[in-house]
């Protein structure tokens, strides 16, 4: 597997954060995972979609409502 890969760079940071945590048990990894990934892909996405949020859902595979509702999860909406 390249060094470059989505994939790669996740499972680098994960190994770095259970090192951090000295043996400490996670919690909710999951849910810290997920909105640590959604946050950046939604910036990266709208910026390339220029704004357009219909063309960003679509990219994504979403809905444009759901769309909407997760950028203001992440306080990217307007």
């Amino acid at each position: 597997m390249s060094k470059h890969t989505i994939e790669a760079c996740v499972k680098s940071s994960l190994e770095d954060y259970f090192r951090d945590l000295r043996g400490t048990e996670p919690d909710g990894l999951h849910d810290m995972l997920v909105r640590a990934v959604e946050k950046p892909l939604l910036e990266v996405v709208m910026e390339r979609a220029e704004g357009n949020q219909s063309r960003a859902a679509q990219w994504l595979g979403l809905n444009r409502n759901t769309l909407r509702k997760k950028l203001l999860e992440h306080k990217l909406g307007k």
